[in-house]
């Protein structure tokens, strides 16, 4: 792994930039903070925004607006990625507005962009004036085969079944965040390892880089809440805490420590230590005022001599807490809280709700409970709850993705997670989902996507919306079980099912008397993460893991401490998998009646122009006649029919096969429709979409002047195939099922659109059929008999009995009458002869191999 950092020469304005270079993939990015500091909160002023151009990799954007706008999904990831292990690091009591701008400027393909921002947004931090306890580095790593591989690139990527980005310092585990296909525990672990030592190797490098580069940070504008005011707040509320954290419901217990806050507010107010406009920071100090017991004593007083009654003594001079701001009294508060919290689960072992640390919150699940959803389920899980909703659609419904990859990516998966102000009973926004609800979406999506079927056994698109309806901590991980349970319900066949759960951690600190030894957490609850060491995001079965994500609020954690909340999680699922199966109603593990039915056919590749037709317009009106939603076509023949009923299916099937069949010579179609005549024949539709010419000369057995003198418009005939064109036109002749009559005038038209001699002879071709037998004439004059059961044809007039020797002598009769015609009739021979004798030399040679058209269906004999 080698990458390549400088500064100095693009940026200098910023407080810190750097360019960073791996392979002929380039990210740049800048650190800049505010002149004057932001009124102090307990959530440091970090704003990160990571941005692709397109120009990096010779491309515009495919949409309308050619330039970049909002950020995409995939990097407000990133955003966070580079967010998430910064900020543990920063200094407490720094509040300038602190900015990270991070631009992909070259992107070569191979070498992905992601771990590089962290890596130069950690160095760009360092380089800068903006205080932090250490330097950041990231990198992913692979896993193809048992080979760790650090950086992989793109292709590499493709066959390795882990993809973990790793954060950290360089004694310490930041951040990580992969996905994997049901990686073991110890697997896992592995890769923590090897990524760690490749993150120590290049903090030590930029170490050596900020000793030479880098800029003085601004430790004096660092401003903390007086010491004095922690004993005041743990005087005044101490023993009032310890009742309200003991409260086991979340809403009751917000309440009443919001009433404890305003409580400490109005009593440090009363006596005089607060005033609304004192700004936040160190307490404002005076000198003691001391009457001097000896009035000769004489004081220098700034370089003066005062000679008054009363004396001030330098001497005596110390600082003392005059007033405190209510920014402060309020941060005060909320870090006493926490302390108080922290200390009764490490000495007590209790949690706030009353559970053990490896305990598991009350569990109850439901499927079916939206009736024209395809699929749905409400996983509850203590006071958290997800309503999971699938959808199921075509191509059509894919979510588009323009990326740098040069080629519009179509996700056929997706999980959008939504978290409304009502499920906390607050009023909030609403509006475009945030960072926060993307990148949990983003987490229980790709937890989901191992256990999906393939494309091939389930060619659907599926859409998950998990909105959360109450919460009080591990929100994505109950997506991830009603989003399983969602899926089996609509009828998805899952390959298992999968649960998440999400780990917390205290450290047995020296406030609260100990020696710093980590006590695992599972299933933490909201106050647990906002005052915990740690939140550590496990989803999987009891198999292995599918994904994981970790934050760490304190300067690290170690790989066995990692290892102790990975197989405390193992056994967390397992017990939350069982629950689920205890799930009522159960999934009803088969499709809607209201989902849409996807059929999938293969056809020749260079068939799929026919299905379109030119313009899209064979397609559409495919559509239009049969009442399908969608027909989407791929250039490798894959073609897939989207219904809302089975009729309309079955439908647009037959006309696809129809379009993209494969006619051969001597098929033979029965009962097809006339579509149109024209002077010099007919056009006989002999499937649904495929029609094919009848030249007049091939319509009947005798001379026509006009086709109409025979046939009309929705008359229907039986036809045999004799010719098929380069070009693929079809060439179908009548007079080859009809036995031969003598030519003579043309005859008067029946009803039926046929000559009298027709009926006659269409007569004697269905009796024949009724034998089931197809007669071939091959060119050696023998009479051939093959059996056709798949052979039907209508009765004309009375039923006419045949013996066994005419069934033998027609075909002879009729072989002579061939051969002899022209002596017949010299006038008529000369017109048709020639083209008989063709014709029928085709006829009988391909008629080996018949097909027949029953009831719109072509049966091959």
């Amino acid at each position: 792994m080698l990458i390549l950092v400088e500064t100095g020469h693009i940026g200098r304005q910023a407080s810190g930039a750097v360019t960073v270079t791996d392979g002929e993939t380039i990210v740049h990015t800048s650190v800049c903070l505010a002149d004057v500091p932001s009124e102090p909160s307990d959530f440091f002023p970090l704003y990160v925004n990571y941005q692709e151009r397109f120009s990096a990799a010779g491309r515009t954007s495919g949409g309308f607006f050619k330039r970049e706008g909002r950020a995409k999904d995939h990097e407000v990831l990133i955003c966070r990625l580079i967010d998430r292990p910064l900020r543990p690091t920063m200094l407490k009591g720094f509040y300038h507005e602190t900015q990270i701008l991070s631009w992909v400027l070259s992107y070569d393909g191979l070498h992905s962009p992601d771990s590089l921002a962290v890596t130069a947004a950690g160095i760009a931090v360092a380089l800068s004036e903006v205080p932090n306890s250490e330097t950041v580095a990231g990198v992913r790593i692979g896993l193809v085969g048992d080979k760790y591989i650090v950086n992989p690139t793109m292709k590499e990527m493709e066959e390795s079944e882990l993809d973990l980005l790793l954060a950290g310092t360089d004694n310490a585990i930041l951040m990580i965040e992969g996905y994997c296909n049901f990686l073991q525990e110890e697997k896992l672990l592995r890769a923590v390892e090897v990524g760690q030592d490749a993150v120590r190797v290049i903090c030590n490098e930029v170490e050596a880089l900020v000793k030479k580069c880098g800029k003085p940070k601004m430790l004096d504008a660092i401003k903390l809440p007086p010491p004095e005011l922690y004993k005041h707040v743990e005087e005044i509320a101490g023993n009032e805490l310890v009742k309200v954290l003991q409260i086991r419901n979340k809403i009751p217990r917000r309440k009443a420590l919001s009433s404890l806050e305003e409580n400490v507010l109005t009593i440090l107010t009363e006596e005089g230590y607060v005033k609304p406009d004192v700004a936040s920071g160190p307490a404002e100090t005076v000198p003691d005022l001391l009457e001097d017991e000896d009035e000769d004593e004489e004081v220098v007083l700034d370089g003066e001599v005062d000679e008054g009654d009363v004396h001030i003594k330098p001497t005596s001079r110390k600082a003392t807490p005059l007033f405190f701001s209510e920014v402060d009294v309020k941060l005060v508060f909320k870090e006493v809280t926490s302390k108080f919290l922290r200390k009764r689960i490490v000495e007590g072992g209790r949690r706030s709700d009353g559970r053990t640390p490896d305990e598991i919150r009350p569990i109850n699940s439901r499927c079916g409970l939206l009736p024209r959803a395809h699929g749905s389920a409400l996983f509850t899980r203590g006071e958290t709850q997800s309503l999971a909703v699938v959808t199921l659609g075509d191509r059509q419904m894919a979510q588009r993705i323009d990326n740098l990859e040069g080629a519009d990516e179509l996700k056929s998966f997706y999980l959008q997670y939504s978290f409304p102000p009502s499920c906390v009973g607050e009023v909030g926004r609403i509006g475009a989902p945030s960072r926060r609800e993307i990148g949990h979406g983003m987490l229980a999506e790709r937890a989901l996507e191992p256990i999906l079927p393939s494309d091939d056994d389930f060619p659907y698109t599926v859409r998950v919306e998990s909105t959360i309806m109450e919460s009080n901590g591990s929100s994505s991980m109950a997506s991830i079980c009603g989003g399983c349970l969602a899926l089996q319900d609509a009828g998805v066949p899952t390959k298992c099912s999968i649960a998440g759960i999400a780990m917390g951690m205290v450290l047995d600190t020296e406030e609260c008397g100990g020696d710093g030894a980590p006590l695992i957490l599972s299933d933490i609850t909201g106050s647990e993460d906002a005052s915990g060491d740690m939140d550590f995001k496990v989803a999987g079965n009891e198999e292995g893991i599918t994904a994981f994500q970790m934050d760490i609020k304190v300067g690290g954690i170690t790989v066995p401490i990692m290892r102790k909340a990975l197989l405390q999680a193992r056994d967390g699922r397992k017990l939350i998998l069982d629950e689920m199966l205890k799930c009522s109603p159960p999934p009803s593990k088969g499709l809607s009646k209201y989902a849409p039915l996807i059929h999938i056919m293969k056809v020749k590749p260079e068939k799929v122009n026919a299905i379109i037709g030119s313009g899209g317009k064979k397609v559409k009106s495919i559509i239009e006649e049969t009442g399908v939603e969608a027909i989407d076509t791929q250039d490798d023949g894959i073609v897939k029919i989207t219904a809302k009923d089975l009729s309309s299916l079955e439908k647009t099937k037959a006309i696809i096969s129809s379009l993209t069949m494969v006619p051969s010579v001597g098929d033979v179609y029965r009962n097809c429709e006339i579509k149109s005549v024209a002077p010099y024949g007919v056009f006989v539709e002999i499937a649904p979409g495929r029609e094919g010419l009848c030249h007049i000369s091939e319509l009947s057995s005798n001379w026509l002047a006009k086709a109409e003198d025979a046939v009309n418009v929705g008359d229907r005939i039986d036809v045999k195939l004799i010719e098929v064109n380069n070009k693929g036109q079809l060439r179908l002749s009548r007079r080859a099922l009809l036995p031969d009559t003598d030519p003579g005038s043309p005859s008067e038209k029946q009803d039926t659109g046929s000559t009298t001699k027709d009926i006659v002879a269409s007569q004697k071709a269905a009796e024949k059929g009724s034998a089931k037998k197809v007669l071939n004439v091959p060119k050696d004059g023998l009479v051939e008999g093959q059996p056709d059961s798949k052979v039907s044809a209508p009765k004309l007039g009375s039923s006419h009995k045949s013996t066994p020797a005419e069934d033998t002598l027609l075909p002879q009769k009729k072989f002579i009458r061939r051969l002899v015609g022209s002596t017949r009739d010299e006038h008529n021979a000369n017109k048709d002869t020639s083209k008989k004798i063709s014709s029928k030399a085709v006829s009988t040679d391909s008629s080996k191999h018949e097909t027949s058209l029953v009831n719109g269906e072509a049966n091959i004999g």
